[in-house]
């Protein structure tokens, strides 16, 4: 609060309960109807109505559409949505009111939408570095797991699982322990390798990015490679992966993939298990296509090999020509 601009210190720092206090935003935006503004004031005033007009049903629909798209252009909205009286409320109204249609999968294109444009809002306040811990400290990300539980592939559902992922991987891009410690409390991984084994492409490579970035914190790795049942649950699933993507190739995807493998690598007790577990598609050259455009991830693959394997599978697998993709 203390570090917000006057116009965004509204009192109420919680959402929903009691008389609505009178409004900075408000007044804001009439202020801004009323005289002349630079345009990045004026810009401001129009998010500010625009977040009123979340309260307002009539105009939510609308108030939603225009906010989601206009996002990247609103400075400092992220803390106007969360600090603005009955905002956040309103944006979970709109996620819960579509639980009913999860299942039975009847949800339809444009309550897809909908709660798509409340969830990109949400992402913005996920990413924003003044209300990402306020955003977990109210356990929000938890409202977006039955999205990621459903199994429809129709495009109503992928939308819905690509958004709320979006929403996750804007929490765990910034390195953070206390982001990744949270969701380790959550069901996250197993949500991200349900999706990493039916979701689209694009689906999987955030679910696997946001797996990446969970390995990639010291917590996360412990927390995966502890017992053996976790590491093989991931270790599998990566795996089909690699299966499917020898016949489907995506270099995005296989970067994800081969970095959370690399970094399994660093744990001892992972690293002897890849040893007997790591597919054989990346040990013989099968994505040295794939990767020829790619020389960062073809670097990770090669310390792969070497830490998994030793000096002498590096050594002949360089033979048969990953030293000259590696260009050495």
């Amino acid at each position: 609060m203390a570090n917000l601009p006057p116009s965004l210190s509204i009192s109420s720092a919680s959402f929903g309960g009691g008389p609505a206090p009178p409004s900075p935003v408000a007044s804001a935006a009439a202020a801004a109807a009323a005289v002349g503004q630079p345009p990045k004031d004026r810009k401001m005033a129009s998010a500010e109505q625009l977040v009123l007009d979340l309260c307002d049903p009539e105009l939510r629909e609308n108030a939603l559409l225009d906010l989601s798209k206009k996002r990247d252009i609103f400075q400092d909205l992220a803390p106007l949505l969360w600090y603005s009286y009955g905002t956040i409320a309103v944006l979970l109204q709109e996620i819960v009111s579509i639980y009913p249609a999860l299942s039975p999968p009847t949800l339809s294109p444009g309550a897809s939408n909908r709660v798509c444009n409340a969830l990109a809002l949400l992402q913005c306040v996920a990413s924003h570095p003044d209300t990402r811990i306020l955003f977990l400290n109210a356990h929000i990300p938890l409202y977006l797991y039955p999205f990621l539980n459903t199994t429809s592939k129709t495009r109503p559902f992928e939308y819905l699982r690509l958004t709320s992922l979006g929403v996750i991987g804007a929490l765990v891009k910034v390195d953070d322990t206390e982001v990744i410690s949270f969701l380790l409390q959550t069901e996250i991984i197993p949500l991200c390798l349900r999706t990493m084994e039916m979701g689209s492409e694009l689906s999987k490579t955030v679910a696997t990015f946001i797996v990446q970035k969970i390995l990639l914190d010291d917590v996360g790795l412990r927390y995966i490679c502890a017992t053996a049942e976790r590491f093989f649950a991931v270790g599998s699933v990566l795996a089909n992966m690699v299966v499917s993507l020898a016949e489907q190739p995506s270099t995005r995807l296989l970067k994800h993939i081969i970095r959370c493998y690399l970094r399994l690598s660093d744990n001892p007790r992972a690293c002897g298990a890849l040893r007997s577990c790591l597919p054989e598609m990346l040990k013989d050259g099968t994505f040295n296509n794939c990767l020829r455009d790619d020389p960062a991830t073809r670097r990770w693959l090669q310390q792969l090999l070497h830490n998994v394997a030793g000096g002498n599978l590096v050594a002949s697998l360089q033979a048969g020509g990953l030293d000259h993709m590696m260009g050495n």
